[in-house]
C-alpha cells in the first residue's frame, strides 16, 4: 500500500446523519426482465451472492491518556502517522474498500473529531454519537449508544489502529475476527480457535492459557442476528451499572456459551498497529513509512 500524502475520496457531498443508500439493484433472477440461461452481471457491493458490509461503527470517544504529550489538545484519533492522521487513514480505508456509512461515537474533544469527519468526509455518510459520559464510563458504554444507530452488519473499528486497506476489506464479510498470532509485547485481549476455526475462547485482558492463542486486532464483522444477540446483552449489563466494562466481556461470555460465530482473518501479513502508546507510534511511524511494494511480505514479529 503506496504511502497515504491525502485522503482518498469520492466526489459525493458530505451527508451527516442520513440513512445509509440502500444498494438497490434493479435486476433480479425472478423479474420479468429476466429469461432464458443468460447470467446476471455482477451485484454492486455483493462477492459470492452476499451482500457485502458496507457500514462501519467507529469508537472514537476515549481521551488516549496514554499516548500523552501527543494527545495534548487533540483527541486520539488525530494523531499523526507519517503525517497522516489516523482517522484520515481509516477514512481512505473505508472509501477504497467500497464502504458507504460511518457512524462515530465522540467524546473527548469531540467537536475536532466532527469538524474533521465534515471535511474529509469523501462521500461517506457519517452520523456521529455524542458520548457525554466519556470519562466516566468505558467502551462498553460507547458501544452501547450506537444501538439505535445500526440497523445492518456492521464493522466495528476502535479509533487506535493503523492498517493497509485490504485487510479490512477481509472483515466486508459477516461474522468476522481480525487476529494476529501471539508475540511479545502484545497485551490485551486474546482468543483461541477449535479445529473447526470457530472461537474457542475469549480471553479479556490476558492470556487464559487456551490453545494456539491469538491476540485480537479490535476489529469485527458483525451480521444482524449477531448484533441482536449483542445489543441485548450490551442492555444488560448497562442496565445493571456496568459501564466501566470492555464490550469484549460480552464477546467472552459468549464464547464461554458457545454463541459467537466469529471466525478469524488473519492480519499476520499485513501491516498494522494498534497505538496506545508513544512507543506503539514510533512501531506504527517505522511500519508506515516505507511503500509495500518495497517490503514485500511482512515479517510476522513486526506487527504488535
Amino acid at each position: 500500500m503506496p504511502l497515504i500524502d491525502r485522503v482518498a475520496c469520492r466526489d459525493v457531498p458530505f451527508l451527516m446523519g442520513t440513512d445509509a443508500r440502500t444498494g438497490r439493484w434493479a435486476g433480479s433472477a425472478d423479474s420479468s426482465e429476466y429469461r432464458g440461461t443468460r447470467e446476471l452481471p455482477p451485484r454492486p457491493g455483493y462477492k459470492n451472492g452476499f451482500r457485502r458490509i458496507t457500514t462501519a461503527l467507529l469508537l472514537a470517544a476515549g481521551a488516549g491518556k496514554r499516548l500523552l504529550p501527543r494527545t495534548n489538545g487533540s483527541p486520539k484519533c488525530l494523531t499523526e502517522v507519517c503525517g497522516v492522521p489516523i482517522l484520515g487513514r481509516l477514512l481512505s480505508c473505508l472509501v477504497e474498500e467500497g464502504f458507504e456509512r460511518l457512524v462515530v461515537v465522540v467524546g473527548h474533544r469531540g467537536d475536532q473529531v466532527r469538524e474533521y469527519l465534515e471535511s474529509h468526509a469523501c462521500g461517506l455518510q457519517i452520523h456521529c454519537i455524542d458520548c457525554r459520559a466519556y470519562a466516566t464510563t468505558n467502551n462498553i458504554y460507547s458501544f452501547w449508544l450506537a444501538r439505535e444507530h445500526i440497523q445492518a452488519p456492521f464493522v466495528l473499528i476502535e479509533s487506535d489502529l493503523v492498517f493497509e486497506s485490504r485487510l479490512l476489506g477481509l472483515l466486508r464479510t459477516s461474522n468476522r475476527i481480525a487476529v494476529a498470532r501471539l508475540r511479545s509485547p502484545m497485551h490485551g485481549t486474546t482468543v483461541s480457535f477449535d479445529d473447526s476455526g470457530r472461537v474457542e475462547a475469549f480471553a479479556v485482558g490476558a492470556f487464559n492459557g487456551a490453545r494456539r492463542p491469538y491476540k485480537t486486532v479490535n476489529l469485527y464483522s458483525l451480521s444482524l442476528p449477531l448484533w441482536q444477540e449483542v445489543r441485548r446483552r450490551l442492555e444488560q449489563r448497562i442496565d445493571s451499572g456496568r459501564v466501566h466494562d470492555y464490550y469484549e466481556v460480552v464477546f467472552a461470555d459468549m464464547a464461554a456459551e458457545g454463541l459467537l460465530p466469529f471466525r478469524a482473518v488473519h492480519f499476520d501479513d499485513g501491516r498494522w498497529c494498534e497505538i496506545d502508546t508513544p512507543d506503539d507510534l514510533v512501531v506504527a511511524e517505522q511500519l508506515f513509512s516505507v511503500p509495500q511494494s518495497t517490503l514485500g511480505p511482512l515479517p510476522a514479529e513486526r506487527s504488535r
